[in-house]
């Protein structure tokens, strides 16, 4: 029957994972993680936190075995310990989404009314296969420099309106951000609608992209 002690032992230690997962910001920071490596000051920035209290969230991240770190001088970077993790993640948002309403809820209450258009991945590659469609990454300028779609380009959400001129007229415009519960895109399809483009998005984002081993470009825009 085996040694009951070593038993309990083994679960509390697999238990360690879901403690790490059991608070909505260290999902946020694993949520900013994936998009790439980030500097502590970054991810507080972006998640809205204090250093002192970011610091600790990715600690237990850390303990937990989900994230690792490297130096740069005096400061530290964080990433995602593997591909797992990031899978994870995806999965996590799956599953609370499919058993328990309230995600489905609280998603809706932040994305917004559902009036915009999406397509699926599968769909975007062959529209930017057959030229009818310009993407468009409305991520943080950093976001994308660590990994984007081939041939997007860069225009976070903040600058959108000013550079509607950068745009073709006449063409598609495929909007997509981080994964399947960020809103940039969305707010995204919103302004360019209303600016007489015709717009949609990447039904998920650059999380799923990257889980789905579709390509992915490095670098800052041209």
């Amino acid at each position: 029957m085996g040694d009951p002690t070593r038993k309990a032992a083994l679960y509390e230690t697999l238990a360690l994972t879901g403690k790490a997962l059991a608070s909505g910001k260290r999902l946020e920071l694993l949520d900013l993680l994936a998009q790439g490596e980030r500097s502590v000051d970054a991810l507080a920035k972006a998640a809205g936190l204090g250093l002192t209290t970011c610091s600790a969230h990715l600690q237990t991240l850390k303990q937990a075995g989900l994230v690792a770190t490297r130096r740069q001088g005096v400061r530290i970077h964080y990433r995602l310990a593997g591909g797992d993790v990031a899978s994870l993640y995806a999965l996590l948002q799956q599953v609370g989404r499919t058993h328990l309403a309230a995600v489905e809820a609280a998603r809706t209450a932040y994305l917004g009314p559902a009036d915009t258009d999406h397509l699926t991945r599968e769909e975007l590659l062959e529209r930017v296969a057959a030229g009818t469609a310009t993407v468009i990454d409305v991520r943080p300028a950093e976001e994308y420099t660590a990994g984007h779609i081939p041939g997007a380009l860069s225009i976070p959400l903040g600058e959108l309106e000013a550079r509607l001129a950068e745009l073709p007229v006449g063409t598609e415009i495929v909007a997509y951000c981080r994964g399947a519960n960020c809103v940039l895109a969305h707010d995204a399809v919103r302004l360019l609608n209303h600016r007489g483009h015709k717009a949609l998005r990447l039904a998920d984002g650059m999380l799923e992209w990257r889980l789905s081993d579709l390509p992915v470009t490095a670098g800052a825009a041209g």
